[in-house]
């Protein structure tokens, strides 16, 4: 997600984030994942609510678009056509 002075930038920690599913204990699909740091993740979750929680949600948003297209651009996804 890098977001700005809470991202730890250690790739080592890094997993596949999801926003919450709307109901308890799930989770949205893979395919609306962002790969976050740990720190990046805890405030996603909200777990440290440093920011603003729609700053968040937007920067989310962004690391799915970025996510996505790593994985179109190393074959995890395919566009037919």
């Amino acid at each position: 997600m890098r977001l700005p002075g809470i991202c730890n930038f250690n790739p080592e920690t890094t997993v596949l984030a999801h926003l919450n599913g709307g109901g308890m204990g799930t989770k949205k699909h893979d395919i609306f994942g962002a790969f976050c740091c740990s720190s990046c993740h805890d405030e996603c979750d909200r777990r440290t609510m440093k920011m603003d929680k729609d700053y968040v949600e937007l920067a989310f948003r962004q690391g799915v678009e970025r996510t996505q297209l790593y994985w179109l651009q190393i074959g995890y996804i395919k566009i037919l056509r």
